[in-house]
């Protein structure tokens, strides 16, 4: 009797169906949200959405997308062209004051508190394999900030002193003066601007101490107010080995020079 062939069956090919990813509603919604609207106010809701502080003297870098500041630096001309207007300043026949609202929105946003809005500078560490550990003296660096009181000028010197350890990291000497003008780059009061950069360098450096000592002139003392033209600021902020050992705090103040 012939034995039967066993049936196979047959694969039918099945078509790839591509299935096309869809923005979630909350996406949509934001996009919506944010047309028309000003891109301070767009920035600003990014912040608030993530729970960040926003204060004078803090970096919103993250939060500001690729191109974004030739667009702020647009709308602050376009407010500060309205201050202008509301001090009774003829714009239009004074060729003085013709572009002034964007030359100041430039300097704000792109200079003098650039440090809000851009991120920190990279900085290159090198281990100590020489495991170097005397006092080094990084100074004057010459600083220019502003009072976020009055956004006056605050112009200074500053000197750092830094003890570093046998496992310390270690920048180059230009990186101090980059962190030095980032940290500075903001509305701010000196008190909070020496603690800021004396704890950034400990985090980065990773010393046995730190110390930060600043020399500035407030013109929102000289300039209006009291007008004393011969006030300053002196701050110190002594961190580590400077703050508990008496001799090498003594020794980093003799050093620097502050005439």
């Amino acid at each position: 009797m012939p034995t039967k062939k066993p049936t196979v069956a047959k694969k039918i090919p099945t078509k790839k169906t591509t299935v096309k990813k869809v923005a979630s509603p909350a996406k949509k919604a934001s996009k919506k949200d944010d047309a028309g609207l000003p891109l301070s106010v767009v920035i600003r809701r990014r912040i608030e959405a993530q729970k960040a502080r926003f204060h004078a003297n803090d970096n919103i870098s993250q939060f500001i997308q690729p191109g974004e500041l030739e667009g702020l630096v647009d709308e602050v001309a376009e407010k500060m062209q309205a201050v202008l207007e509301s001090l009774v300043i003829d714009t239009q026949n004074d060729h003085n004051t013709k572009n002034t609202s964007r030359r100041v929105a430039k300097m704000y946003v792109q200079e003098v508190f650039s440090g809000r809005y851009v991120e920190q500078p990279t900085l290159t560490k090198f281990p100590n394999v020489s495991r170097l550990n005397e006092l080094m003296i990084i100074g004057p660096i010459t600083v220019r900030s502003a009072c976020s009181h009055h956004l006056c000028p605050i112009m200074g010197r500053i000197w750092i002193g830094v003890l570093p350890s046998k496992e310390s990291a270690l920048i180059g000497l230009s990186k101090y003066s980059r962190l030095t003008e980032w940290v500075m780059g903001r509305p701010q009061i000196q008190e909070e601007a020496v603690v800021e950069l004396a704890d950034m360098l400990e985090r980065k450096i990773k010393p046995i101490g730190v110390a930060v000592v600043m020399d500035a002139d407030h013109f929102c003392m000289q300039w209006r107010g009291v007008k004393d033209r011969d006030s300053k600021m002196i701050n110190s902020v002594m961190r580590g080995a400077f703050l508990k050992d008496s001799n090498l705090r003594r020794e980093f103040l003799a050093l620097i020079d502050r005439k």
